[in-house]
């Protein structure tokens, strides 16, 4: 039962410094330390139920958001909830047209980031209230009532509300044996994290050793800075996991086109399924280009939503508007049959994006074909409800929620700047 008016909204500034370790550095990001704009919204209800939502950054930064949150919170401040989730379109729409607030997105960069936080905090709340994950909420939601939390504004033309309702009411014949097969076995996952490119020979060596004890099958290597580096390195890891496991590679959006071509051109050898991100994420001709190029080599491309430019479709959990938005990619992905491979990784990337990609295998594509999610073994004993993974494969929470909620000792003591660790490491980095 949906009850409640929001009377709080709180935002902080929390940051991990990882690029102490060298964790996620890439081509494009070589010293990134993992953060998070972190919301949670109360309401006056008895229960005192909070929602917690998360966008995902890498330190500076950080408290451009959390300044983007505090614009937007006038919006979503003293609303029923029941209001919110009854018109989820018009709410939506009011946080991305604000008229004022849009002119620095609009729906992309710092405002938008902001936008998925405080969506990903309200569908947090929602499914806490009805005493379901996210990825059930989704799963038991009438065909018309999913449809309604989506705003079809500028994609009529490639996905209609009819397109969108069709989908979903075919998504329900088999839909409770995929959703067993779900709870039985998992999500198939890949990982990331033995291929960092702050990593030393050594290091991904001994990372990809217990990942492939622990049962991985699938590898990703992050490429692009230097070409005999990257020879180098998917050498390594190519010996070490065989010609029969899949590598993946990611440029972090590093190549201009024809470098891109000419790069993976000599990276073609060490097999990869795919490369991700080789150019800016905008340049769609400049991926359709990469793209065909490609083709003969057997290699595919892998990111955001690009006309017949991709081979891979990735999701993300924070860079689009919340799960909102991402229902409208998914089921644009369906309408075309291409497969979605979700990004994860981060701050809670991982725990939030398990719950779109069970409910699109059970309630949309219902196939597991080339199908993969990310997953990155790092901060996840710093949430309250951490990602479950078995068998090299995402197993359904049951938790209520979003899985977004962050324990509160570990807010304390990551919170930038005033937090016990950073009060330790600023002085340290000053001098």
């Amino acid at each position: 039962m949906v009850r409640g008016r929001i009377s709080r909204l709180s935002v902080r500034d929390v940051r991990f410094p990882t690029s102490l370790g060298g964790h996620g550095a890439d081509a494009m990001h070589t010293d990134p330390d993992y953060s998070a704009a972190y919301v949670v919204i109360e309401t006056d209800a008895e229960d005192g139920i909070k929602g917690c939502g998360i966008t995902f950054t890498l330190g500076k930064g950080t408290e451009v958001v959390v300044c983007a949150v505090n614009a937007l919170a006038h919006h979503v401040l003293n609303k029923d909830l029941k209001d919110i989730v009854g018109d989820f379109r018009g709410f939506y729409r009011q946080l991305t047209s604000d008229g004022q607030l849009r002119w620095i997105g609009p729906e992309k960069g710092v405002v938008h980031l902001a936008t998925a936080a405080v969506l990903n905090a309200v569908w947090d709340l929602w499914a806490k209230q009805e005493g379901k994950p996210v990825w059930k909420l989704l799963v038991d939601m009438d065909p018309r009532m999913l449809v309604s939390c989506i705003d079809f504004r500028y994609i009529t033309d490639v996905l209609t509300e009819e397109d969108a309702l069709e989908i979903l009411q075919k998504g329900q014949i088999g839909k409770k044996e995929r959703e067993k097969q779900m709870l039985a076995q998992g999500y198939p996952a890949y990982t990331t994290s033995c291929a960092w490119l702050g990593y030393s020979d050594d290091t991904l060596k001994q990372l990809c050793a217990q990942a492939l004890k622990d049962g991985w099958t699938r590898f990703k290597v992050k490429v692009g800075a230097d070409l005999q580096d990257d020879m180098r390195r998917c050498q390594i890891i190519r010996d070490m996991i065989g010609p029969e496991k899949t590598l993946m590679m990611d440029a972090n959006q590093r190549w201009d086109v024809p470098e891109a071509v000419e790069w993976m051109s000599k990276l073609a050898k060490f097999k990869p399924l795919w490369i991700e991100e080789p150019t800016s994420p905008d340049d769609i001709l400049g991926h359709a280009t990469i793209s065909k190029a490609l083709v003969p080599l057997g290699i595919g491309i892998a990111t955001g939503e690009q006309a017949k430019a991709l081979q891979f479709l990735q999701i993300d959990s924070c860079r689009l508007g919340s799960v909102n938005e991402n229902l409208s990619v998914l089921l644009m992905a369906k309408k075309f049959e291409i497969p979605v491979c979700p990004h994860a990784g981060g701050v809670g990337l991982c725990e939030l994006v398990q719950h779109l990609i069970i409910f699109d295998y059970i309630s949309v594509s219902a196939s597991l074909e080339n199908r993969v999610c990310e997953y990155v073994d790092h901060l996840h004993e710093h949430f309250k409800y951490p990602v479950m993974i078995q068998r090299a494969s995402y197993m359904p929470p049951k938790d209520p929620g979003y899985s977004t909620e962050m324990k509160e000792e570990s807010v304390k003591k990551h919170q930038y700047p005033d937090g016990e660790v950073w009060k330790k490491l600023l002085p340290a980095q000053e001098n």
